[in-house]
């Protein structure tokens, strides 16, 4: 009911927000000499706020059609490599012949499309070889292409992974971490040929208990019943995954939005002062940021109930209880994390994350017990928030540098580290990135701290 209201409301509106952009195109027309004006700018202003509050944003393109290669404009051209019901994988391929270490970009599963990405993608494309899981909208995959949950997810990873094969570098952004780190985990235990060279993960929630946030407080503190009942929604008929139990994008919206409200609130409010004085460039800016953020997708309620389940609640993987349930065959598996021995870890955290807080990324070291230090390695940038550490001049200069010597110092078949990642970032020695000189001890206090407070909590039941 709560969707079919929805698409009513946004139904209703639909002859308000025509008006609006009508009367937007014709105050802001500059055959019109009234939109030179202090009043018709402030009346183009006001109806295109309105039209845009009104919308629904459509998925948005990567449209990556070029990349710069050593001072040379390279064409790119995107493709699907391996469609599935709920996920294509996306190849940018560069037109160009070079041997570059092939990284698969698993992107997160949590309301915005893999579009999000695109910045990290682009900054990558140079010197890398590009792959990028782009998720399905689930109100757009029939009912009868089954459910998709974290089993799936995991399940997709590791198939996509085999697919690439064994000389490939994987980074899990955000929310894949988890069940990038239990594909990898599984793929290690099954002594799989195609277990990936080197492991990144970005702002994930390894293990939650380490520190908390809004999110984590929200998940621990109400049960699973009262996420089912609060903000699962059935697909209208309408709609080709009709029926179909989801988490509404447009919920999912709300939620990001009531985050920052303030900020959102005070940015759309320059956007409007923006268009009111004229400045065209800044209102560009506003437009090009809120078209990606705005425009969401239903996750499947199946993954998110799971997911917020057993990462944010049983807190499974850090415990060592997280299990596997094989889509195809049925069987349970293990999630053993201390079977990781050969894959490099890089942890990436950014100081001002709200979401995924300094701690539950670099947990992920603290149970890979039986990895390697050479092979582990943290990366905690100063300044940056959540969307900081894989989009913007930090990540294009900070942190994707970092990356890239991480990846090509554990890809034997590959170039060198190139010679101006060594002069843009002098610390980039791997003993300054070693995690078990800076920071790791921490990590391990706050875990044991997280642990007994948990079983302090158990007894006091």
């Amino acid at each position: 009911m709560l969707y079919h209201l929805f698409d009513i409301h946004h139904a209703f509106m639909t002859p308000a927000r025509l008006t609006a952009e009508m009367t937007r195109n014709a105050w802001a027309n500059p055959n019109n000499p009234l939109s030179y004006t202090p009043l018709g700018r402030t009346i183009a202003a006001g109806a295109e706020l309105f039209e845009r509050s009104t919308r629904k944003f459509a998925k948005p393109e990567f449209g990556l059609k070029t990349t710069q290669i050593d001072g040379r404009t390279v064409d790119v051209l995107e493709h699907i490599v391996s469609e599935r019901p709920f996920c294509n994988l996306i190849h940018f391929r560069r037109m160009e012949r070079r041997d570059d270490p092939r990284v698969l970009i698993v992107a997160p599963m949590s309301g915005h499309y893999a579009t999000l990405l695109r910045g990290t993608v682009e900054a990558l494309l140079p010197h890398h070889d590009v792959y990028i899981t782009d998720w399905k909208d689930a109100r757009q995959v029939p009912l009868a292409e089954g459910r998709f949950d974290l089993d799936s997810y995991i399940a997709y990873v590791r198939e996509f992974l085999t697919l690439l094969g064994p000389d490939v570098h994987v980074v899990a952004v955000r929310q894949p971490a988890v069940p990038v780190f239990a594909a990898v985990a599984l793929m290690e235990a099954d002594e799989d040929p195609n277990t990936p060279l080197s492991m990144t993960l970005m702002g994930g929630p390894i293990d939650t208990r380490v520190s908390k946030t809004a999110v984590t407080e929200l998940a621990e503190e109400r049960p699973l019943s009262w996420f089912e009942k609060t903000v699962v929604s059935p697909v209208p008929f309408y709609y080709p995954g009709a029926h179909r139990r989801v988490y509404p994008g447009f919920l999912q919206l709300s939620g990001f939005m009531s985050m920052n409200l303030d900020r959102h609130v005070g940015s759309h409010v320059e956007f409007y002062n923006h268009l009111v004085q004229g400045d065209g460039e800044s209102a560009e800016r506003h437009r090009d940021f809120y078209d990606e953020y705005l425009a969401v997708m239903d996750m499947d309620a199946d993954f998110y109930l799971q997911t917020v389940e057993t990462v944010f609640q049983k807190h499974a993987l850090p415990k060592g209880e997280m299990t596997w349930k094989d889509p195809l065959s049925g069987r349970v598996h293990r999630v053993d994390p201390s079977a990781i021995r050969k894959t490099a870890l890089l942890t990436i955290e950014g100081e001002l994350d709200d979401i995924s807080a300094h701690g539950q990324t670099t947990a992920a070291h603290v149970i890979a017990t039986n990895l390697p230090a050479e092979k582990q390695f943290h990366h905690f940038q100063e300044n940056v928030g959540h969307y900081g550490i894989f989009n913007g001049s930090r990540w294009r200069t900070l942190i994707m540098p970092r990356i890239r010597h991480f990846m090509r110092a554990h890809d034997s078949k590959r170039d060198p580290i190139p010679s101006d990642d060594l002069k843009k970032i002098p610390d980039i020695a791997p003993t300054h990135w070693d995690v078990r000189v800076h920071g790791i001890d921490a990590v391990r206090a706050r875990s044991a701290k997280a642990k007994k407070s948990e079983k302090t909590a158990e007894a006091a039941e």
